[in-house]
């Protein structure tokens, strides 16, 4: 049993007046305050009829016997503070080192299956900026469940179905050249061209949205010519996309577009009409909510064309049907489809497909211009492949500015480096919150970033690599400097870190921790000799524990760790 565990135990045995639910174990700020803090004192005094700091008292005297608790105290008005035992915090630094790359993972969701779907990008649009948001945080998420013990299910759901190919099928006829698109080094600038000009000439004749409708209608119904215009553009599409996934360091477990679903919407349109959810609207077909608490989600176009509505229906009819009816789907999208999934949750809740819980949307905000949105039909998008060669170029530069040999260290280490400052940039902000596209704030390599983690990592193999020890002993030591204990403390909550940064979908708190945990290291290097003297065994071991719990956690955000930078 974990002491965590234990402490609460104790605490509801000795006050059966609560429940498990209001006990609250938390982490102190200031460790003064102890390593672990309660408050079920002030939750349960109202209850009997007590002063908050005079049931703290009471209790102080019942939860002094815990073993690896080396002292209680209560501090006003009424928390109860536990102080861990030194042997206890030297166990877990032990446990660190004997599971290395194991750290911090658990079983606390074993049995349970999740499919995460993120990234996402559309056929004959642009990779962008944008779309990074999603396919870095998706797959930290994805990456953090699967820690926490999930069965989890990687899924890049395409866009490569909908009206836009209507448009984008015009273009290429009335403007586009085939034989020019496939010999350009990036055809998918070339679609994107067409798409723009599609935009800007429907402007002049607003006619050609009502023929791009039509083309879109004859690639529904199986027309040839609009079947093959759609494939060349998807198979230009998806080279590039693989392209930049390998450069990213990002995977799936499958990657269905919507076009998969095109003969399995008849079978849910069907469901839908016979448990009487359709009703017509202008010719339309929708779905509306009892006490119109939501606004009607609309399924089929009055000329009987399909939606995105359509096609994510199918979409979760298939995941229930392949994973399991209990099977959890997260969709990690823009934070502005907040009201669409609201609409396609409570969908499948009325047809009795899942239940509260288990559809789950993981928003995040925008990446945006100081004065406006970006917009692929305005043709002001940033592409992700520019940012990642201006990246691997400032990583470069920093390299060269420094000395550094890159022969010795090697290019594809200046890649991981400026991979994990784009990566960090996003990861350590809580997932919400718009970003201000700015190209020194998203190549940062210093401070707050995901080098100056990196670097850490680096610094600490450096010391392994000098030291001529070969064993690293973690006991050996129990007269502790100030900076080894608030490190040893810092290394204790890795796994709380992980399992709550997986169940609240949030890398950022990973990335304050890990951040955290580096300046406490490098505070303690320059302060302390590590190689050398009395405590060189156990300050290595320090050293190694730290290393292998940054790795552990960067791999979890996506991140990889040069041991040489």
């Amino acid at each position: 049993m974990k002491l965590q565990e234990e402490i609460i135990s104790k605490i509801k045995s000795s006050l059966p007046e609560v429940s498990e639910d209001e006990i609250r174990l938390n982490r102190p700020t200031d460790t003064s305050h102890g390593d672990f803090t309660t408050n079920v004192a002030m939750v349960a005094a109202k209850k009997l009829g007590k002063k908050p700091l005079d049931l703290a008292s009471e209790l102080k005297s019942q939860l002094q016997n815990i073993d690896g608790v080396e002292k209680v105290e209560v501090a006003t008005p009424g928390f109860i503070n536990f102080f861990v035992a030194k042997t206890g915090l030297l166990d877990n630094l032990s446990e660190i080192l004997e599971k290395g790359e194991d750290y911090g993972k658990s079983e606390t969701n074993k049995g349970k299956k999740v499919v995460v779907e993120y990234s996402s990008p559309n056929i004959a649009k642009p990779f962008t900026v944008g779309h990074l948001r999603s396919t870095i945080i998706g797959d930290a998420v994805a990456n953090l469940l699967k820690a926490t013990g999930w069965e989890v299910h990687r899924d890049n759901h395409i866009g490569d179905w909908g009206t836009q190919f209507g448009k984008q099928i015009y273009a290429i006829k009335a403007w586009g050249d085939e034989d020019e698109i496939e010999k350009a080094a990036n055809p998918v600038k070339e679609l994107v061209a067409l798409y723009v000009k599609f935009h800007e000439e429907a402007e002049k004749n607003p006619d050609l949205e009502d023929e791009a409708r039509v083309w879109f209608k004859r690639l529904e119904d199986g027309d040839a010519e609009a079947k093959r215009l759609w494939q060349k553009c998807v198979e230009w599409s998806m080279k590039e996309f693989k392209r930049l996934y390998e450069m990213l360091n990002v995977s799936f477990e499958t990657e269905y577009g919507e076009s998969f679903f095109e003969d399995k919407m008849g079978e849910v349109i069907q469901e839908l009409k016979e448990k009487k959810l359709l009703k017509k609207d202008k010719g339309a077909e929708l779905v509306f909510f009892e006490n119109d608490k939501l606004p009607p989600l609309m399924i089929l176009k009055s000329d009987g064309a399909t939606l995105y509505a359509t096609r994510d229906l199918a979409t979760d009819k298939f995941r229930l049907a392949t994973y399991g009816g209990d099977v959890v789907i997260i969709n990690e999208v823009g934070a502005e489809q907040s009201l669409y999934f609201r609409q396609l949750f409570e969908i499948e809740k009325m047809l009795s497909w899942v239940k509260d819980g288990q559809r789950i949307h993981v928003g995040h905000g925008l990446y945006r211009f100081k004065d406006q949105k970006m917009s692929t039909r305005k043709g002001n998008t940033i592409w992700l492949e520019d940012i990642l060669n201006m990246a691997f170029e400032k990583a470069h530069q920093i390299a060269m500015e420094e000395g550094v040999d890159e022969s010795g260290v090697g290019k594809t280490t200046t890649q991981k480096v400026a991979i994990g400052a784009m990566k960090w940039n996003d990861l350590k902000r809580n997932h919400i919150q718009d970003i201000v596209f700015d190209f020194d704030e998203i190549l940062n390599m210093q401070g707050n970033s995901g080098p100056y983690v990196q670097y850490t990592y680096a610094r600490a193999q450096s010391v392994l690599r000098n030291s001529q020890l070969t064993t690293h002993n973690s006991q050996l030591e129990q007269d502790l400097e100030n900076e080894e204990l608030e490190i040893i403390r810092m290394l204790g909550k890795f796994s709380e870190v992980v399992e709550e940064a997986g169940k609240s979908f949030s890398p950022n708190l990973l990335a304050n921790y890990l951040f955290e945990l580096s300046q406490k290291f490098n505070l303690f290097y320059q302060k302390h000799k590590i190689i050398g003297g009395d405590k060189e065994e156990f300050r290595l071991a320090l050293t190694k524990a730290v290393g292998q719990v940054i790795k552990n956690g960067l791999y979890l955000l996506g991140i990889e760790s040069p041991e040489k930078m």
